[in-house]
């Protein structure tokens, strides 16, 4: 745990140097990029080269939808659509041809940064989409890899943390799920909390055969009447 405080500390005092050592541009995505940066470094999952390769594959993709909307498609819910569907088409495509190596949740991550930081931007003047997509994508990427190369050492980390807590978890049990009741044929008695003996069902004796030479039954021997 202490390393995770200390990874949340690095990556506070990052972005805070950012947003005072930063232009306006930058300063207004900082906590975007550095959050969005810090979960791509937290999440264990595939090594952090291909973390980072389906964060750019996502980025890249979202700046194409841009493109698409200012060059071909109409400026209307028709447009976005279509926009919106090719992205997420592209990133789900790289994720397919690569296996999954390259994460497709990383690669709707780095999409949501493009989008996140550039969406306001681009509704308020779309023919400066060259310059001013460059520009945004720049500032989004450094607080992206500053949240990135302060949290991706902690992947491992958590892996193992998780493994521990489990493990303990297994091994010192849940009072929940302790069995109550006491073993079949044992009890707690009420003041001594002895077990008492199990319980023996009473022998069955077999009926007697009847002795040689005698009749099994008497015979009825009916008395004359008076």
């Amino acid at each position: 745990m202490k390393r995770h405080i200390l990874a949340g500390l690095v990556l506070a005092l990052l972005t805070t140097a950012i947003v005072l050592f930063s232009g306006p541009e930058l300063q207004g995505v900082a906590l975007l990029g550095a959050a969005l940066g810090g979960a791509l470094g937290l999440v264990p999952d595939r090594s952090p080269a291909q973390r980072a390769g389906g964060f750019a594959v996502g980025f890249v993709a979202a700046w194409l939808g841009y493109a698409l909307r200012a060059a071909v498609l109409p400026d209307a819910a028709a447009g976005r659509a279509i926009a919106v569907l090719v992205v997420v088409l592209v990133c789900l495509g790289v994720a397919a041809l690569t296996r999954g190596r390259l994460p497709l949740w990383s690669a709707l991550l780095g999409a949501a940064a493009m989008a996140g930081a550039y969406e306001a931007t681009y509704a308020a003047d779309p023919s400066s989409f060259v310059t001013s997509s460059a520009t945004t994508a720049t500032s989004i990427l450094v607080a992206a890899g500053a949240g990135f190369l302060a949290t991706s050492i902690l992947g491992v980390v958590v892996v193992q943390d998780r493994e521990q807590e489990r493990a303990a978890e297994a091994s010192a049990g849940s009072p929940l799920f302790a069995p109550t009741d006491p073993p079949v044929g044992e009890y707690v008695g009420a003041d001594d909390h002895a077990p008492a003996r199990p319980y023996v069902a009473p022998a069955v004796e077999s009926p007697r055969a009847p002795r040689r030479g005698l009749p099994a039954t008497r015979p009825l021997d009916p008395q004359p009447e008076a």
